[in-house]
């Protein structure tokens, strides 16, 4: 899929090859970075056997020939709704791409899928200091209609801190 926002802002599905730039994302996202520590091969399998789930989507976005961005989205059940919700557990957009209708097309394709798929709604969940996103998915039509509840039952360092 192609997607012009006044640049060539190109969507495409993730592919194996392309975990050392979606693990920047994730890091640059606040996720713990496992680039060069003993996480990062069981990180990759992770992220690979993920591509290859049937209840799961994932692409990138490429800008002047590199990925700037990446989205997944899960297809989950919820008891009363006969068709899946579409939940977005990851929208990153390098700092450098941001304002450039990256997240817009990511958003974009995740919502097109999630329609493919005869989704009853399409979620997400944002950390609280996180303004400038929030106005980003008011103004692509998505309303803000919870609160997130998390008990860290490790010693994973989380959440990540704002900056």
């Amino acid at each position: 899929m192609h997607v012009s926002y006044g640049t060539a802002v190109w969507i495409r599905d993730a592919r194996p090859g392309d975990w050392p730039e979606v693990s920047g994302l994730l890091a640059e996202l606040g996720r713990p970075d496992v680039r060069g520590t003993d996480d990062q091969d069981p990180a990759r399998t992770l992220f690979e056997a993920y591509l290859r789930r049937p209840d799961t989507a994932a692409f990138v976005a490429e800008l002047d020939g590199r990925v700037v961005g990446f989205v997944n989205v899960e297809f989950r059940s919820r008891l009363n709704f006969l068709t899946p919700e579409a939940w977005i557990p990851e929208l990153i957009v390098g700092e450098d791409a941001r304002s450039k209708g990256v997240g817009a097309a990511l958003l974009g394709r995740c919502e097109q899928v999630a329609r493919e798929r005869d989704c009853w709604s399409l979620s997400l969940e944002s950390a609280t200091w996180r303004e400038r996103a929030h106005a980003f998915y008011v103004r692509e039509g998505m309303e803000d209609l919870a609160h997130a509840f998390v008990k860290v039952l490790s010693d994973v360092d989380w959440p990540p801190k704002p900056r």
